[in-house]
C-alpha cells in the first residue's frame, strides 16, 4: 500500500512538472511577461532539478528514508502554495526553482524506497507503479490541470496540486516504516560513471532529444492559440499528448525486447522529427481549418514516437552499463531535465527572433542531432570486436 502513496507524489509532481505549457499564455497575460519570458518556468525548474537531485541525494543520504521523503514533500507543497500567492513573476520563478527542489529530492527516493519495501519477487512491478504515477499525470493531471488554470484561474492550478501532494504526504506518514536502506552513489561516483564513453554518449543524446521535444512543448499553447483553440480545446490537445506519450512508453518497451533497443531509439527518433517539422509545415502552410486537425495528428505522433524513444534509451543504458545501471539512470535523469531546460531558453529565442510556426523546425533539427549520435554509437557497437576467452 505504501507504493500506492509513492505513485500518487510522482503524479503530483509528473503534473506540476509539465502543466506549465497549458498555462503559459494565462500567466503570461496575468503577470504582463512575454511567452519566451514564462517560458523560463519550465528552464529554472528543469535546470534546478538536473543540477540539484544528484547534489541532493548525496547531502541527505544519512536521513531516514521516510523522513526525507515527508521533508522532499513538504518543499514541494510549500512551494506550490507560494506560486499560488506569487504577485510578481521572479517570485514565482523562485516557487518553481523550490518546487524542484522537493521534485528533485522526493522521486529518486521514491523509486528506491519502492525497490526497499517490496519483495524480490514484486520490484519490478513496485518501481512501474511508482513511475506509472508520472505517465498517468501526462494523461490525465496535466489535461486536468490546465483546464482547471484556464477556467479558475492559474493559481487554483498550483494549489490542486499542492493538495495532491498532501494527499500523498499523508499517505506516506501512515504507511511507510522507518529505518528503510540508504543507499547512494557519491558525486565521485557520478562523475567517474559519467565519463565513461558509453553512458556520455547516451546522455549527450538524451539531451538533444529533450531539447528537442520542449523546444515545442514548453511553447504548444502559443501556436495552438494562433490556431484558434480554447482553453478546453488546449486541455484536449494536451490529452492527445499525453495518452500518446503512455501509449509510446509501452510500446517502446516492447519493441526494445523484440527487435532491440537501437533499432527501436531509431525509429522512436525518427518519427519524432518528421512530427516536429511537419508540424511547422501545417502551421505555416496550411489553412486553419485544415492545420487544427493535421497538429493533432501530428501531436500524437510526437508523443507516442518521442516517449518510445525515451524507454528504449533506457533500456539500451542498462545493457551497455549493467554493472552501474543505477548510476547511470539517475545520469540519464539529470540529462533529460537539461534538456529541458535548454529547450525552454530555444523556444523562447525563436519565439523572439523567428514565430510560433517556426518551434518544430528547430526542435526537429535538435532531434536530428540525437539521431546522428545514435547513428555513430550503433555503428561503433557493431564494430566493436568480440572478447575470446582463452
Amino acid at each position: 500500500m505504501s507504493v500506492l502513496w509513492l505513485a500518487v507524489a510522482a503524479f503530483a509532481i509528473g503534473t506540476e512538472a509539465f502543466v506549465i505549457a497549458g498555462l503559459l499564455p494565462v500567466i503570461a497575460a496575468d503577470l504582463q511577461v512575454s511567452a519566451g519570458a514564462a517560458g523560463q518556468l519550465v528552464t529554472v525548474y528543469a535546470l534546478t532539478y538536473a543540477v540539484g537531485s544528484p547534489i541532493l541525494a548525496v547531502a541527505f543520504n544519512n536521513l531516514d528514508r521516510r523522513t526525507l521523503l515527508a521533508l522532499a514533500l513538504t518543499v514541494f507543497i510549500a512551494a506550490n502554495l507560494l506560486a499560488a500567492m506569487a504577485t510578481t513573476f521572479v517570485l514565482l520563478l523562485a516557487s518553481r526553482m523550490l518546487m524542484a527542489v522537493g521534485a528533485g529530492l522526493c522521486m529518486p527516493t521514491a523509486l528506491a524506497v519502492s525497490v526497499a519495501v517490496a519483495t524480490p519477487e514484486r520490484r519490478g512491478r513496485a518501481i512501474a507503479l511508482v513511475t506509472s504515477g508520472l505517465t498517468v499525470a501526462t494523461v490525465l493531471g496535466v489535461p486536468f490541470g490546465t483546464l482547471v488554470g484556464n477556467h479558475l484561474g492559474w493559481r487554483a492550478t498550483f494549489v490542486m496540486v499542492a493538495g495532491l501532494g498532501a494527499v500523498a504526504l499523508l499517505g506516506l506518514l501512515f504507511g511507510l516504516p522507518r529505518g528503510l536502506p540508504r543507499t547512494t552513489a557519491t558525486i565521485s561516483q557520478r562523475i567517474a560513471v559519467a565519463r565513461r564513453g558509453a553512458v556520455l554518449q547516451a546522455l549527450a543524446i538524451t539531451i538533444l532529444w529533450a531539447v528537442g521535444g520542449f523546444t515545442m512543448f514548453t511553447y504548444l499553447s502559443v501556436p495552438l492559440r494562433e490556431l484558434g483553440f480554447g482553453p478546453t480545446e488546449i486541455s484536449l490537445a494536451l490529452l492527445v499528448f499525453g495518452s500518446a506519450a503512455a501509449i509510446g512508453n509501452l510500446l517502446g518497451g516492447s519493441l526494445a525486447d523484440r527487435i532491440g533497443p537501437i533499432p527501436t531509439a531509431t525509429l522512436g527518433l525518427i518519427g519524432m522529427i518528421l512530427a516536429l517539422t511537419l508540424q511547422s509545415a501545417a502551421l505555416k502552410f496550411a489553412p486553419p481549418e485544415l492545420a487544427r486537425p493535421i497538429v493533432l495528428a501530428l501531436l500524437f505522433c510526437q508523443g507516442l514516437s518521442g516517449w518510445a524513444f525515451y524507454t528504449a534509451q533506457i533500456a539500451s543504458i542498462v545493457r551497455i552499463e549493467p554493472d552501474v545501471a543505477t548510476i547511470a539512470l539517475s545520469l540519464n535523469a539529470s540529462a533529460m531535465y537539461l534538456g529541458f531546460a535548454i529547450g525552454g531558453i530555444t523556444g523562447a529565442i525563436v519565439l523572439s527572433f523567428l514565430g510560433p510556426s517556426d518551434l518544430g523546425w528547430a526542435g526537429g533539427l535538435s532531434v536530428a542531432a540525437a539521431l546522428a549520435a545514435l547513428l555513430v554509437r550503433g555503428r561503433q557497437t557493431q564494430l566493436k570486436p568480440l572478447k575470446i576467452a582463452g
